[in-house]
C-alpha cells in the first residue's frame, strides 16, 4: 500500500493496479466556553463538517443537537461524534441527558449499550 503526505490526491499503486483513495484527516475536538457550553466539533482536513452541541455540569452532559454538513452526510460522522461524546462521558463519570433527537434515538435503539450513562428525564 502507498501512503502520501497529501491525502486529497488519488494514488495508484502500479505494482497491483489497485486504485487507492487515502483516508482524510478526521479530528474531533471538544470546544467549550467559560460556562462549559460548546460542542464536539468534527473536522476533516481542517474544515468543520459536523458538530454535537452540549453543555456540561459537574455530573451531567446535556446534548442539544447533532448536525453534519450536507456534503458530509452518509459518511458515519454523526456516529463518530456520538462515540467521542460517550467516551468523554465515561472517562469523566458523567451522565447524559439526550435532548438531541439523534442521540435520544440511538440511546433508545441500543439501551444496553448506554444504560450506564443515560439520565432519563
Amino acid at each position: 500500500m502507498v501512503f502520501s503526505l497529501f491525502p486529497k490526491k488519488e494514488m495508484t499503486d502500479i505494482r497491483y493496479k489497485i486504485k487507492i483513495q487515502p483516508n482524510n484527516m478526521e479530528t474531533i475536538k471538544l470546544e467549550l466556553d467559560e460556562k462549559k457550553h460548546g460542542a464536539f466539533n468534527l473536522y476533516v482536513d481542517g474544515k468543520k463538517l459536523g458538530e454535537m452541541t452540549v453543555s456540561i455540569k459537574p455530573d451531567l452532559l446535556t446534548v442539544y443537537h447533532t448536525g453534519v454538513e450536507p456534503e458530509a452526510e452518509g459518511k458515519g460522522y454523526a456516529k463518530k461524534l456520538l462515540e467521542e461524546m460517550v467516551s468523554y462521558v465515561r472517562a469523566n463519570n458523567l451522565k447524559v441527558l439526550p435532548l438531541c433527537p439523534y442521540v435520544h434515538a440511538q440511546f433508545k435503539r441500543h439501551p444496553d449499550e448506554y444504560e450506564d450513562i443515560w439520565k432519563k428525564s
